[in-house]
């Protein structure tokens, strides 16, 4: 509408200022007519003389003709105006129409143009859509294309690793075999070996059993003859006569005191252990002679070591 008045403006100016003089000019003219005295009738003067009545008709007449004249100029003015009023009215609407026009002719316009443009957008879509679809349906291609290319890959490599395995698992094999052989050759010769040590082992303990019995028997033989000979004797009674002089004799001790003592000692002569068992003393002197042991310590080193014990029982009699 705007584009329609913008260039059809000087025209409707002109003719709304056309009808605008036209409707203003019909009005001034109803306005003189209306104001217009009406001609005052001068009275004639009467000149004894005697007027025709066809001079007054007439004159009657003329002036209602100007009466009406005037009614008819009024009412064609007014009909003029009111003829303007419609003109301009009709201009009105006939622009108010135009303008509905134009402006159904531009939605309509913007309508085709959305429309259009819609379409170019859906079409574009659609090509973007397809154009999304066909890379979609590439790249799911290339994607299986690696897929496999991969799964080619990755049954070469097991092959590939197969065949070391196969080749590692043979190569063990072998090694095993070889050292379950070595492993065999070496336990033989360990067991021939084990069985010559063990044998000498065994003759060497033979032989250390044969030395130690021999020794034993010589050492009894040895022990036997000279605790039946005099220096068992004579041993004793220095151990005795030592421990007898170690003695102090209690208040209590009677005449003929006689007790049976247990010695233990260990090689030196260091005394660690006194005990007396059979006594006719009373505790006071069982407890002496205990005491006496143990002050007696070391004992004296027997004349030969056969005679070594380490427990062994004297009997003391302190009065003989």
């Amino acid at each position: 509408m705007r584009d329609f008045l913008r260039e059809h403006f000087w025209a409707i100016v002109v003719s709304v200022l056309l009808h605008g003089l036209l409707v203003g000019g019909l009005v001034i003219a109803a306005l003189i007519s209306a104001h217009r005295a009406p001609p005052s009738l001068q009275p004639l003067p009467i000149e004894a003389m005697v007027v025709d009545s066809q001079v007054l008709h007439a004159a009657q007449r003329a002036q209602n003709e100007r009466a009406e004249q005037a009614a008819a100029r009024a009412r064609a003015a007014e009909e003029a105006k009111a003829a303007a009023a419609a003109q301009v009215e009709t201009d009105a609407k006939a622009a108010e129409q135009a303008k509905s026009a134009q402006e159904a002719k531009a939605v309509e316009e913007a309508n085709v143009a959305a429309q259009a443009k819609a379409a170019e957008h859906v079409k574009a879509a659609e090509q973007a859509k397809a154009a999304a679809v066909t890379a979609s349906v590439a790249k799911a291609a290339a994607a299986e294309q690696q897929r496999l290319a991969a799964a080619q890959k990755a049954v070469q490599a097991r092959k590939g690793a197969e065949a070391d395995l196969a080749a590692e698992a043979k190569k063990a094999a072998d090694a095993k075999q070889a050292a379950n052989a070595k492993a065999a050759v070496e336990a033989n010769a360990a067991a021939a070996k084990a069985a010559a040590a063990k044998h000498a082992a065994d003759e060497r303990a033979r032989q250390d059993r044969e030395a130690e019995l021999r020794k034993q028997l010589a050492d009894e033989e040895h022990r036997s003859a000279v605790e039946s000979g005099p220096l068992r004797d004579s041993y004793i009674a220095r151990l005795r006569n030592r421990i007898q002089n170690a003695w102090i004799k209690p208040p209590s001790a009677s005449v003929g005191l006689d007790c049976l003592v247990e010695v233990t000692q260990i090689p030196g002569g260091e005394v660690t252990g006194a005990r007396v068992t059979q006594c006719n003393g009373d505790a006071a002197a069982r407890q002496s002679i205990e005491n006496a042991v143990y002050r007696a310590s070391p004992l004296p080193d027997p004349p030969d070591p056969a005679l070594f014990e380490r427990n062994f029982v004297f009997r003391f009699r302190p009065n003989e």
